[in-house]
Parts: C-alpha cells; sequence; structure tokens
C-alpha cells in the first residue's frame, strides 16, 4: 500500500497517514447550512475531498466518508418565516439542490450524511457530559463551553488565548464567564426546537459535528478533518477543544483545509456582488470545467476564479479528449485494444497525488502522458499496444480526479464507413474518398 502525506494545519507540517485502525481511512468533513443554494466556495471542499476519496480508494484503504448536512440554524429559521413555510422544507430543499450539485460535479455522495435534526438525542447527551465534567456552564437555559479550560485552544488557527481576548469582540453578553465562551445549546421560543435538561431549544453549531463523529466513529476521533480555510477558527478550533473536554485526545489525527475562493482577485462576498452560486457556474461552464479548474491549483492555495480561467481550462480538456478520441479511433478500427496501463506515468502520478494531494502537479504528469500518446498516434508505424497503454492510463488519471474517462467506441456502421474510406483512398477513387471522409467529419470522426 503506498504511503500517503497530508499537510496537518494542527502541527504545521506534512504527516504520513498513519489510520487509527490498519487499512482504513475516516475522513469527515463539514458540510452546507442547508438554507439556501451552495455557493462556489462549498463546491471547491467538495472537490478536495473527493479527489482525497478517489486516491485513498486507489491505493486500497477501505474509505469511511462522512458529511453532515446543518439542518437547524437561525439562517434557516429566517428563511422559513419568510417563505411561510417548515424548516424542514426549507431544508430538504436545499439538500436536493446540493446533492444535484455533487452529482453535477461528478462528487459522489459521502458514505454518510448525518442531519442535526436526527442526531439531537445523541448532542443533548454530549452537551450533558460536558456539563457534568464542569467543561460547560448552564445560565437562564443557555449552556456555554468554558474555552478557558482547555490550555491548548488555539492550536490549529495558530493562536493563543490572551490574544484572543486582546482581539475579541466583547458582546454585550452577561451570561458568558468568558467572552471566548461559545454556546453550546440557546434557549429559543422561535423556530424549530427540543426538550432538554436546561430548557426547549435547539443547539449552537459548534458542537454538532463533534457529537456526531462522537456517535458515528464510537471513538470521538476521525483519521481525517477537513474544510474550508475559514472553518480553522473558530469552528474547528471549538471542536478540537469539546473533543478533549469530552475524551482527552484530538479529535483527528490531520486536520486539512483547502484555500478560499476569489473572484477576479478579489475575495468572493455578498457585499462586493461577487458572489456566485455553484449551480451557475456549472450552467456556464459545466461541472467538469468548473472540476477541472479546481483541480488545477494545489488545494491549500487560494484559487483566483476569471473568465479566461474556464476559457482556458475548456481548451485544455478538450485537446485531451480529442487526443483519446484520436487513439480510441486507431484502436477501434485495428482491434487493438488492451487492459495495461504504462507503469511509469501511473507511478509518477499516483506520486503526486501521494505527496499532500498536489493535484495540479499530477496534471502535468497527465499532460506530458497526452504529448506522448500524440506522437505515438502521428507515428508512421503505430506502436498499437503503447497507444492503447497510454490511452488507459490517460483515462485511469482523468478518473482518479473525477474527470469522466472518454469511452466512446465506433458503431459497426461507422467502421464500415472508415474500412470503405480507408479503400477508396487505397484504389484512387478520390471522389468516393472525399463522400466518405465527409460523413466521418460529421460523425466526429475525423
Amino acid at each position: 500500500m503506498r504511503d500517503i502525506f497530508l499537510y496537518d494545519s494542527k502541527s504545521k507540517q506534512v504527516l504520513k497517514l498513519n489510520p487509527i485502525e490498519k487499512g482504513k481511512v475516516s475522513i469527515y468533513c463539514c458540510g452546507p447550512t442547508v438554507y439556501n443554494h451552495a455557493h462556489i466556495g462549498n463546491v471547491r471542499p467538495m472537490v478536495v475531498f473527493d479527489n482525497l476519496r478517489r486516491l485513498l480508494k486507489e491505493v486500497g484503504y477501505d474509505v469511511l466518508f462522512i458529511s453532515n448536512y446543518t439542518d437547524v440554524d437561525d439562517k434557516i429559521i429566517n428563511e422559513a418565516i419568510k417563505e411561510g413555510c417548515s424548516e424542514a422544507q426549507i431544508t430538504q430543499k436545499y439538500i436536493a439542490a446540493y446533492e444535484k450539485l455533487r452529482e453535477d460535479m461528478n462528487a459522489p455522495l459521502p458514505d454518510k450524511t448525518p442531519m442535526v435534526t436526527k442526531y439531537m438525542e445523541k448532542i443533548i447527551d454530549f452537551i450533558n457530559v460536558l456539563v457534568e465534567k464542569d467543561y460547560a456552564y448552564q445560565v437562564d437555559g443557555d449552556v456555554y463551553f468554558s474555552v478557558s479550560k482547555i490550555p491548548s485552544y488555539g492550536c490549529i488557527s495558530n493562536r493563543n488565548i490572551d490574544d484572543l481576548l486582546v482581539g475579541a469582540r466583547i458582546e454585550e453578553n452577561d451570561k458568558k464567564r468568558n467572552p471566548l465562551d461559545f454556546c453550546l445549546w440557546k434557549t429559543t421560543g422561535i423556530g424549530i426546537k427540543w426538550d432538554s435538561p436546561w430548557s426547549k431549544g435547539r443547539p449552537g453549531w459548534h458542537t454538532e459535528c463533534v457529537a456526531m463523529i462522537n456517535d458515528i466513529t464510537s471513538s470521538t476521533h476521525v483519521d481525517i478533518h477537513g474544510g474550508g480555510m475559514d472553518l480553522k477558527f473558530p469552528h474547528h478550533e471549538n471542536e478540537e477543544a469539546q473533543a478533549y473536554a469530552y475524551c482527552n485526545h484530538s479529535l483527528a489525527s490531520i486536520w486539512m483545509h483547502n484555500g478560499m475562493v476569489n473572484i477576479n482577485n478579489e475575495k468572493m462576498s455578498k457585499s462586493l456582488g461577487n458572489f456566485i452560486l455553484g449551480k451557475d457556474l456549472i450552467s456556464q461552464y459545466g461541472g467538469q470545467i468548473v472540476r477541472w479548474v479546481i483541480n488545477s491549483t494545489h488545494y491549500r492555495a487560494p484559487i483566483n476564479f476569471t473568465d479566461e480561467i474556464f476559457t482556458s481550462a475548456k481548451s485544455e480538456l478538450n485537446k485531451v479528449y480529442f487526443s483519446l478520441k484520436q487513439a480510441s479511433i486507431k484502436l477501434d478500427i485495428n482491434d487493438a485494444f488492451d487492459d495495461l496501463e504504462n507503469e511509469k506515468f501511473m507511478d509518477d502520478y499516483l506520486s503526486c497525488l501521494a505527496n499532500d494531494l498536489n493535484v495540479s502537479d499530477a496534471m502535468t504528469v497527465l499532460f506530458n502522458a497526452v504529448k506522448e500518446l500524440n506522437q505515438l498516434i502521428r507515428a508512421r508505424d503505430v506502436n498499437y499496444k503503447a497507444v492503447s497503454q497510454l490511452f488507459n492510463t490517460i483515462n485511469h488519471m482523468l478518473d482518479l480526479i473525477g474527470i469522466y474517462p472518454y469511452s466512446k467506441k465506433l458503431t459497426k456502421e461507422e467502421k464500415e464507413i472508415y474500412y470503405a474510406w480507408q479503400n477508396a483512398k487505397d484504389s484512387k477513387d478520390y471522389s468516393k474518398a472525399d463522400e466518405l471522409r465527409n460523413k466521418l467529419m460529421e460523425k466526429g470522426i475525423l
């Protein structure tokens, strides 16, 4: 089994993946709050962690991939009030839209997609343990976590409590013992709510994921926990604090964070008017082009979306498919397909992916393979075995980064036209050859 190395945000080092259980890897990626359509910032982790799952499966791991739906939130409640419907109607609508987005991006659903509303009893039990262990306290029906009791707080985002206190915006909330303390449960009279030992209310955002991990994994620990860079603080910091309070160990062996998305060199935000929904970007360019663009930048680096980048991506992918198409036709006509791959190119490709999921470097290997395939196709004496190996290898490379392989085969009729065209050329019946050539061009074969 090939070694996998990933950058850990907590240790600030590239670490070798050493799973809790041999041969198995658990991944938890924070999912969307389902009150609206997902924006392109939500699309990037969708692609990044799908790439990671594909790689881990490729090298032989049994992967458990978990990503939640936050279906309890003030934004959901406000949207339900605005539309005059239930919170469940809002969340069901946008969960369906999100799953359609994953389908369009060729990013299959995670193995488990827990919803907060389905885990309420477990969340309440989890909070209760923190209260009993004196890591959380109750005031007037609200429950807060005592950040000062976790000396390592700030380790993921590389901050310390003293600096955070200096920069903290002191809220007018005299219930908190410390301005950094965060809400685990809040009492409410508006919107969806549940009974608890403290009040009728709902959980705070930061406690949902850690409680779900605790229940699903039975160890309050996953091999890899990830999401966007913006989740480092406070969300992942608060999850990590709760894990230490609950079971005295880290929530994850490796914390992975993908970089942010910029639009025309500006940070995406509603206030700047450059907020783009994933579905709109897909409608304009197609899911495969969007995925190609995301793959072209290392996952930890910021990515800048421009029209020029998408135009270039479309051209690049078309060139790859054109080469595969030409190879496929030659192999099909000569009945020369086999199941072998070019081991050297494939090993180089996997080495890039295994080195902190460096998809952008892996794509350079892919381009080199396409270049060699073009040379083989144009050779006077075609080495069909080598062509077939590269054809299979490039298709395998594409699949590992979520790009559809080229799989079109010629029909019986198309083959007959192709053979007739070759015969017409050989017999110097140029009029017939031109007629058949036009037919082949109409069918996209030439």
